[in-house]
């Protein structure tokens, strides 16, 4: 994926399941993940791409702009920008807040929200409700390649995002048959499982999961 940050993990266990009906990929995605938080693609046609995805995500945790506790409730990710939403504590109560690049903010300004800084390469709304924050979400990014934290109790936790994605992104799956468009994705404190669009519309779905081996 040409970025692998150096965190330490425990031993993990491995298994890659190949799917060639949709419903049945799905199915097994969501058994597996149980009551653990998911991330689901936007348009489940496209997925979103996961090439940038480790690079993105220490360098918002490395300058700041993403902090450990964060919950991740939708994200795009792209060769040349990203944008998120993360649900953060603010006292004694939780916020929303939107980061994104200035080109991709919509002309006016959400009247649900509140201009948190605006600087050269990122824009931040702060948000009282989540339903607010993901509708500027979507204005400012149409949705494309993006993944939203849906059918589950909670949003994935940033720091078990991080924990995984090196895990699960440091080898292929068995045939190469792994793309860089995620369909679905679970993260936990045990473990982690995500669940690849075929690379053409003929061939299977690819789900990967490790976890912690106890």
């Amino acid at each position: 994926m040409g970025y692998t940050p150096g965190m330490m993990v425990p031993a993990t266990s491995r298994q890659t399941r190949i799917f060639e009906d949709r419903a049945e990929a799905l199915a097994h995605f969501f058994v597996r993940a149980g009551e653990a938080p998911r991330l689901l693609a936007f348009d489940d046609a496209v997925g979103c791409p996961l090439q940038q995805a480790l690079a993105v995500v220490e360098w918002t945790a490395a300058v700041g702009i993403l902090a450990e506790d964060d919950l991740i409730h939708a994200a795009r990710l792209a060769t040349d920008a990203a944008a998120a939403v993360v649900e953060r504590r603010d006292a004694e109560q939780r916020v929303f807040i939107y980061f994104g690049p200035r080109m991709d903010a919509p002309p006016a300004d959400p009247y649900e929200g509140t201009l948190l800084y605006d600087e050269p390469g990122v824009r931040a709304y702060i948000f009282a409700q989540r339903v607010h924050a993901i509708a500027h979400f979507l204005r400012a990014t149409q949705g494309h390649g993006a993944v939203v934290a849906m059918l589950g109790r909670r949003a994935p936790e940033l720091r078990h995002i991080r924990r995984w994605m090196p895990v699960l992104l440091r080898e292929p799956l068995e045939g190469g048959a792994r793309t860089a468009q995620l369909l679905a994705g679970w993260f936990a404190t045990s473990g982690a499982g995500l669940l690849f669009v075929p690379p053409h519309p003929d061939e299977p779905y690819s789900y990967l999961e490790v976890g912690a081996e106890t």
